[in-house]
C-alpha cells in the first residue's frame, strides 16, 4: 500500500516524533511510504528508506496559500498520488482535506491536541465544519471523540504509541531526581513556571533532591532560569536543555512530574512509564487520567492544586515502596500503546474507509 504522512515540519514536537515512529514502521511492515513537509526544520530524522517529500518552495509569503499550491501541483500527476493519506496538525489537516477531496485521495486526520485547545480562526473553522469531509479523523482521546461525533465526524480514538522500548530493570538504583521533560518556551503550556514556584519546599525537606528539566528553548530557558533564581533555587534544579537521550535520563531518574495545564494525550507519560520511571500528574484536560490509575501505576493530583501536588510528591519520595511498586505497574499498562497494536487500529480504519 502507498501511504504518504504529512505534516508541516519535523520539529522536535511529540507530534512529530508520532509521525516519524509510525511511518517507519509502517516501512517495516511492507509499505511504500514518503513523509511530505512544507518547512524546515528536520529535528527527526525518518530511516533512510522512506522517502522524503520537501515542498518548501515558493516565493508566496503566506504559509497557507503557499503549502496549498505545492501539494496541489505535487498530487497533479496521478503516478504521486497515495493509497491513504495520512496528516498530522490542524493546518496541515486543512490542506490535507482540501487536495484529498479535489483528488478523491482517502484521508486521515490526525488531531494531536484537545479540542479546548486554544488555536486561531483557521483552527476553529476546520474543527468545527472541514473535518466532516475527512475520511476519518484521530483524536487522542474519548473526551475529544464525543465532541466530534456530534459535529458528524467519522472519528476514532488513536492514542500515541509508546517510542521507547520497554526498560526491564533488574535493580533499583537512580539518581534522586524529580525529572520533567518538555520544550521550555511552552512554560505555560507545560507549567513548569508553577513547578518552580512551587517545589522549593518539597526539595527543601528531602535533601539531595533535585529537580531537572529536559527541554530546548533560548526564551523558555532564560525565563525559567530566572524564575529559578528568584526562588533561591540554582543549586537545585538541573537545565539539561534539549536532548536526543530522554530514555537514558528517565532511567537514571526516580521521578517523572506533569504540571500541564493541558494536554492531548501526554506521550512523554508513556515514555518515563516505559523506563520504570515513576509518574505523578495534575489531572488536566485532558490525557493524563487516561494513562495514570490513581494509587494503581502513579499518582492524578486535582489540577493545579500546588499544595495537594506538594504533599503527595513529598509522600512519593519517602515511599521507596510505593515507587517500586507503581513502577512495575506503569510498565504492565502500556500494552494498549505497543506500536504493532497502534498499526494495527490504522489498519482496521483504512480498511472501512
Amino acid at each position: 500500500m502507498k501511504i504518504d504522512f504529512l505534516v508541516n515540519s519535523l520539529v522536535s514536537g511529540g507530534a512529530e516524533r508520532v509521525l516519524v515512529l509510525l511511518a517507519n514502521y509502517f516501512k517495516k511492515k511492507g509499505h511504500d511510504v514518503s513523509i511530505i513537509t512544507f518547512n524546515e526544520p528536520d529535528i527527526w530524522k525518518p530511516n533512510e528508506n522512506i522517502k522524503r517529500i520537501r515542498l518548501h518552495h515558493g516565493k508566496i509569503k503566506n504559509h497557507m496559500i503557499r503549502s496549498f499550491k505545492n501539494l496541489t501541483h505535487y498530487y497533479y500527476p496521478k503516478k504521486n498520488r497515495p493509497d491513504v493519506l495520512i496528516s498530522f496538525m490542524i493546518q496541515t489537516n486543512l490542506i490535507a482535506t482540501i487536495v484529498s477531496r479535489f483528488y478523491g485521495i482517502k484521508l486521515i486526520a490526525s488531531e494531536h491536541n484537545n479540542h479546548l485547545e486554544k488555536t486561531d480562526f483557521i483552527g476553529r473553522i476546520t474543527r468545527k465544519y472541514v473535518y466532516k469531509f475527512s475520511n476519518a479523523l484521530t483524536v487522542l482521546t474519548n473526551f475529544d471523540k464525543a465532541f466530534y461525533e456530534d459535529r458528524n465526524v467519522n472519528v476514532f480514538v488513536m492514542p500515541n504509541p509508546c517510542t521507547f522500548d520497554i526498560y526491564k530493570e533488574t535493580e533499583r538504583n537512580r539518581s534522586k531526581t524529580i525529572l520533567a521533560v518538555g520544550a521550555l518556551d511552552r512554560y505555560h503550556h507545560k507549567g513548569f513556571d508553577n513547578l518552580i514556584k512551587m517545589i522549593g519546599p518539597v526539595l527543601a525537606n528531602n535533601p539531595g533532591w533535585k529537580l531537572r528539566l529536559v527541554g530546548g528553548g533560548e526564551d523558555g530557558t532564560k525565563f525559567l532560569k530566572n524564575l529559578a533564581e528568584q526562588e533561591n533555587l540554582n543549586d537545585n534544579i538541573i537545565f539539561e536543555g534539549f536532548s536526543t537521550k530522554v530514555s537514558e535520563i528517565m532511567r537514571d531518574s526516580d521521578i517523572y512530574i506533569m504540571t500541564s495545564r493541558f494536554e492531548g494525550l501526554p506521550l512523554v507519560l508513556l515514555e518515563a512509564m516505559s523506563q520504570g520511571t515513576v509518574c505523578i500528574s495534575y489531572d488536566c484536560v485532558s490525557g493524563p487520567a487516561e494513562i495514570i490509575n490513581h494509587n494503581i501505576n502513579g499518582i492524578l493530583v486535582e489540577n493545579q492544586n500546588s499544595e495537594l501536588m506538594c504533599k503527595e510528591l513529598n509522600e512519593l519520595i519517602n515511599k521507596p515502596e510505593k515507587r517500586i511498586e507503581y513502577a512495575n505497574q506503569g510498565i504492565k499498562s502500556l500494552d494498549r500503546y505497543q506500536i504493532e497494536r497502534i498499526y494495527t487500529n490504522y489498519l482496521e480504519i483504512i480498511e472501512v474507509l
